[in-house]
């Protein structure tokens, strides 16, 4: 069974705007209205929900927020779902989606990272319809580095389709712009060089071996392929285990090439993160990956045990290829990954690549 992709976005579509998790403040609504604006300027039209409000962690109620979603992602006439950002608990949404009525439905695209994992993944894993692990609505205004794409890019593309992106080098060592104080900021701050980081090796011309690599030419080249799955690291753990976030049956429905995930995390210190990612370990998450890729964090180390480390000792027993710092995650800028696409990266000394294959 093949995964499918929504069909291409085209001048005159419509894109909805929801909040599955939070919603926007009224000091922030300037900021939304720009974002909005930025869409329509691309020839979209742009229909707002009704759960939206911002003054609370959620914009409604479960049951609400679950039913303009679904009803979003069901009707034909809209053909992306893009959420203003995450927030902290659209896990409440999961078992009150109609699952069935989405898998059944004509694909739609949605698009989003942070506490929106909790939705894309699931999506992916369940119904076989691709989704963007991409900037959300918010971010949308920043120009894109040179090297990357926007998810407005991706969802024009047509099943099949292939792309390519590497990272700019540089990313924002700290801090976020203050979108109340100026919301129509759209130049990001990209004020550290940075690079891929290989973790298992801890050199890139020490290649590992596993299936779906290779090394290339006696150069240390690490080549793998599969299909991309992942998501934020706090946000899924969750659901693993859970029949919401079986990896391993989605490989042997849709990827026999085996997967590349990808896990990121937002602001857990290094403690937690290896406890949590020990725990999806164990829990199946990662049996059918030929690699993981982990990105870019600011979040804390702990007194004994860095982020890189606390991925490794969670990881090292997969016996597989762990890139870091990777441009995926909650520090800009963003790369986005298709959930689904076949993947092919690429990562030596001199250069890292992530080629997309809507396929």
């Amino acid at each position: 069974m093949t995964v499918r992709y929504p069909r291409p976005l085209v001048p005159g579509d419509r894109i909805a705007v929801t909040s599955p998790s939070s919603g926007v403040d009224d000091t922030l609504r300037a900021r939304l209205d720009f974002a909005i604006g930025c869409v329509e300027k691309r020839g979209y039209e742009v229909v707002v929900g009704r759960c939206m409000d911002g003054s609370g962690h959620i914009s409604a109620p479960a049951a609400e927020r679950a039913a303009e979603l679904s009803a979003f992602l069901s009707d034909p006439s809209i053909r992306a779902v893009v959420p203003p950002w995450g927030g902290e608990t659209a896990i409440d949404l999961v078992p009150l989606l109609d699952w069935e009525r989405l898998r059944t439905a004509e694909p739609t695209w949605m698009v989003g990272y942070s506490d929106i994992s909790t939705l894309i993944t699931p999506l992916t894993l369940l119904t076989g319809v691709a989704t963007v692990h991409g900037n959300n609505l918010m971010d949308t205004p920043y120009r894109v580095p040179d090297g990357l794409v926007s998810w407005l890019d991706i969802v024009t593309m047509p099943a099949g389709h292939r792309f390519a992106q590497t990272p700019p080098g540089r990313y924002r060592s700290a801090g976020w712009d203050d979108w109340a104080a100026n919301a129509e900021i759209s130049e990001l701050t990209l004020d550290a060089p940075g690079r891929w980081t290989r973790l298992d090796t801890g050199d890139a011309s020490n290649t590992h071996r596993t299936d779906g690599t290779s090394d290339t030419g006696g150069h240390g080249e690490l080549v793998v392929e599969g299909r991309l799955v992942g998501g934020c690291t706090e946000i899924l753990a969750p659901l693993a285990g859970t029949p919401y976030l079986d990896t391993s049956s989605f490989a042997r429905t849709h990827a026999p090439e085996g997967l590349i995930v990808y896990v990121e995390a937002c602001e857990d210190n290094a403690f937690s993160i290896c406890r949590t990612l020990h725990g999806m370990r164990l829990a199946g998450f990662f049996d059918a990956a030929n690699a993981v890729l982990v990105g870019r964090t600011s979040a804390p180390d702990s007194p004994t045990l860095t982020q890189h480390e606390a991925v490794i000792d969670a990881l090292a027993p997969l016996g597989v290829p762990v890139l870091a710092d990777v441009d995926c995650g909650h520090v800009a800028p963003y790369l986005p990954l298709v959930n689904g696409a076949l993947a092919r990266v690429v990562h030596t000394d001199e250069r890292s690549e992530v080629i997309q294959v809507l396929k």
